[in-house]
């Protein structure tokens, strides 16, 4: 790597491309709600829960159909992730950072597509929709 004012200008802009983004209502939604989601109480209850349910089933999974209560193990831990998911903490919180991602995404393939369009990005999401879609599936083998 050579060590020259582009680099400099480049690292600059690095910077200033960073602090939007702490400055994003974005990333400030995402923090809050973490926030949010670590100090509930509630919250710490199902995480427990569901992390002992998980484990007790963790034991047995290897023994599959042969284990006792496997299928009642396997149920509560099914129930205790349903809990947990469906608490309004925990769902604001994976809104948020599911926006957060997106925005990052979106930074990450602007700055690919900047330097080539044939540049391949890995997107937090699957489904994301990048704007190339000439190849019609066969590109990617």
């Amino acid at each position: 790597m050579i060590i020259n004012d582009a680099f400099f200008q480049l690292e600059d802009q690095n910077q200033l491309l960073i602090q939007e983004i702490l400055a994003s209502k974005s990333y400030k939604n995402y923090l809050l709600a973490r926030k949010q989601m670590n100090d509930c109480l509630e919250v710490a209850k199902l995480k427990k829960t569901f992390q002992t349910e998980k484990d007790k089933f963790e034991r047995i999974a290897a023994y599959g159909e042969y284990a006792p209560d496997y299928r009642q193990q396997q149920r509560k831990v099914r129930i205790s992730k349903r809990a947990l998911d469906l608490n309004e903490k925990v769902a604001a919180f994976r809104l948020a950072e599911t926006d957060f991602q997106q925005l990052l995404d979106e930074i990450g393939i602007r700055l690919a597509q900047v330097i080539s369009s044939e540049i391949k990005v890995d997107a937090g999401n699957p489904f994301f929709e990048t704007g190339n879609h000439s190849c019609k599936g066969n590109c990617h083998g």
